[in-house]
């Protein structure tokens, strides 16, 4: 096993050697994006706004009337949804302020939670573009350079020496290439699951505060009371 990673570790600094900084820059880029993409995926599983269907059904409740089991469901609730919809439903049962500045209390927290599911994807766009660039970069300086050799040696040109300065500043591309392919398969993952998740945060937030909701039973109010001071006791 060691004596794999130790050559592992010989073929990564003999590439090094081979392409120059830019490979080392290349390879510098590529730890963070690897970094942040983990980062990204862990946060985003974590942020599943709604990964047991208990959301769904506490909105069923609260169209049908049942507010008061709504919310106790949303408090039991895991995901990122359920807070933010938690809040918003314990606002409209207590009637606390007017509903328009309740709306935009909980729009305004719902973006707080995307503004957050969306940084650092920034980092993975420009690496994803920049990292061709430099690859085609370290391909021109070691063409550059290939002709330099080539021209010092006038009529004594040795075909193998030129080959060898030329696969060395083709690599710079290739590695830029394998940097920038999953960058950018990355951030259109990610952003394709902000998405999801945005568009499920609003059309919750809407259903929660335009749902033509019956009149909630007094039972049911009597008994989130009731919850409470049990919990209290207990």
């Amino acid at each position: 096993m060691q004596t794999d990673s130790q050559g592992i570790l010989d073929t990564l600094l003999s590439l090094a050697q081979a392409g120059g900084p830019v490979v080392v820059i290349l390879a510098a880029l590529s730890v963070i994006a690897l970094a942040v993409t983990l980062a990204k995926a862990y946060q985003l599983w974590r942020a599943r706004p709604d990964p047991d269907g208990t959301v769904e059904a506490a909105l069923n409740d609260h169209r049908r009337g049942a507010t008061a089991h709504a919310l106790n469901r949303l408090n039991a609730a895991r995901g990122s949804l359920a807070p933010i919809l938690a809040r918003a439903l314990a606002g409209l049962r207590g009637g606390a302020g007017d509903r328009g500045t309740l709306r935009e209390e909980i729009e305004r927290e719902a973006g707080q939670l995307m503004e957050e599911l969306r940084s650092h994807l920034r980092v993975l766009e420009i690496i994803a573009a920049i990292s061709p660039l430099l690859g085609l970069l370290g391909t021109v300086l070691g063409m550059i350079e290939a002709f330099q050799q080539m021209e010092a040696a006038g009529s004594r040109v040795d075909p193998a020496v030129l080959s060898g300065g030329i696969w060395e500043a083709l690599l710079t591309t290739a590695v830029g290439l394998a940097v920038a392919v999953p960058s950018v398969a990355a951030v259109n993952h990610f952003d394709r699951r902000v998405e999801q998740v945005t568009h499920l945060m609003e059309d919750a937030v809407t259903q929660v505060f335009t749902a033509s909701v019956v009149p909630e039973r007094p039972s049911e109010a009597g008994d989130a009371a009731a919850q409470p001071a049990a919990a209290a006791h207990a």
